[in-house]
């Protein structure tokens, strides 16, 4: 059976955010923060929370974040509709701006809901589902949960290197989450093979002149 641009958009969104949502919440119930399991040299599991955007960045306030997913998330699936009933959107492009979409959303659901479904003990303590005191934040106050580390290589710069000689690097630093990685591995795809796509197709009929 041939699948429609639609069903496609919608189980890429539903794959990742399901994916996304099963992870953080694993790790929420079962490590605690700043807890950290070693799967190879170059790969950690490490728990850690941010109020910001993607790869932990810290940009403006949590509740502006907040309603900016929300609207920017609206924005993309309005785009979806438009790109799924255009006859000449590429279901690759399209699922690239799924991928993009998922990934907003899958952060949206820890900044509105998370704060309200659970605590946030001081480690060594685990937090907990619903707890019956109430959880940590207001709604849309909520942390994202991340966890996915890949510290790939270090070194100590050369004395000799200006302004940062002798300081420690650390190749990759940020802590991510499985959103995040749909996010980038969308906008990576997109522009490396649907650049020319890049654009919200208009109507059959708007390039035709009105009749006089």
């Amino acid at each position: 059976m041939k699948l429609s641009k639609g069903w496609l958009a919608t189980l890429v969104i539903l794959f990742v955010i399901i994916t996304d949502q099963v992870v953080k919440i694993w790790v929420k119930t079962h490590m605690y923060l700043g807890e950290s399991h070693t799967i190879t040299s170059w790969f950690q599991i490490y728990f850690v929370e941010n109020n910001g955007m993607a790869f932990g960045m810290e940009l403006g306030s949590k509740l502006f974040l907040t309603l900016f997913r929300i609207a920017a998330v609206g924005v993309l699936l309005w785009i979806i509709y438009r790109l799924s009933k255009h006859p000449e959107t590429k279901k690759g492009f399209l699922a690239c701006v799924a991928l993009i979409t998922a990934g907003a959303a899958g952060n949206i659901f820890d900044s509105v809901f998370y704060g309200l479904i659970f605590n946030n003990p001081l480690p060594p303590q685990i937090a907990e589902f619903m707890p019956a005191e109430g959880g940590y934040a207001p709604m849309l106050y909520g942390k994202v949960v991340d966890m996915l580390y890949f510290p790939l290589f270090s070194f100590y710069w050369p004395d000799w290197v200006p302004f940062v000689g002798g300081e420690y690097f650390l190749f990759f630093q940020p802590i991510f989450n499985i959103a995040d990685s749909a996010i980038t591995v969308g906008m990576i795809i997109m522009i490396l093979f649907y650049s020319k796509h890049i654009a919200i197709p208009q109507s059959e009929n708007a390039g035709e002149q009105p009749n006089k």
